[in-house]
């Protein structure tokens, strides 16, 4: 990689679920990506299974995921084709998940950041698709590409919205 560009990260929807969800491990990743520490790179399919899975489960988590998504400054990159999808059923164990892997590699993204263990084991299914993209836990990106320390990674790891000061009587990143 140029030492000069920024990393592209790509992060799948459970990634912006979990970060409007709860302030823990995602939201200290969006944290970095709002702040310009790498370039976030999602796709519109992306977005709209996050907002689906809120308006499902924590549809009073949907205003925080709309100010989330406003202080990112991601890059859209498109959603693959249902051709393509169609054509590549086989690259992820869970049919739902292909878009995300796809959308990924046509971004040519640095690395994709997900929870789903769909992407994060590794066996003999998940191979074709580790030699394609690099992926990696939140707090794995944190600690390796981020610079956090084990410490600081344990002091999030039960933390409440509670916890922060600034929420939400401030935008989500202040």
């Amino acid at each position: 990689m140029d030492s000069g560009r920024k990393l592209r990260v790509m992060v799948d929807a459970n990634i912006l679920f979990a970060a409007s969800y709860s302030p823990r491990f995602p939201y200290a990743l969006l944290r970095h990506a709002a702040a310009g520490d790498f370039q976030l790179v999602l796709t519109p399919m992306i977005i709209h299974e996050a907002r689906e899975a809120l308006a499902e489960v924590a549809p009073k988590a949907i205003p925080r995921f709309d100010d989330l998504l406003a202080a990112l400054g991601y890059e859209l990159a498109p959603s693959p084709s249902e051709q393509r999808l169609q054509a590549h059923s086989d690259l992820v164990r869970d049919p739902d998940d292909i878009h995300v892997a796809l959308g990924a590699i046509d971004a040519e993204v640095d690395y994709l950041v997900t929870q789903d263990r769909d992407f994060t084991d590794r066996n003999p299914a998940t191979q074709t698709l580790h030699e394609l993209l690099n992926i990696v836990l939140p707090g794995t990106f944190l600690r390796n590409h981020l610079g956090w320390s084990s410490e600081d990674l344990e002091a999030i790891r039960s933390r409440t919205w509670a916890d922060i000061d600034t929420y939400p009587s401030s935008p989500i990143f202040e």
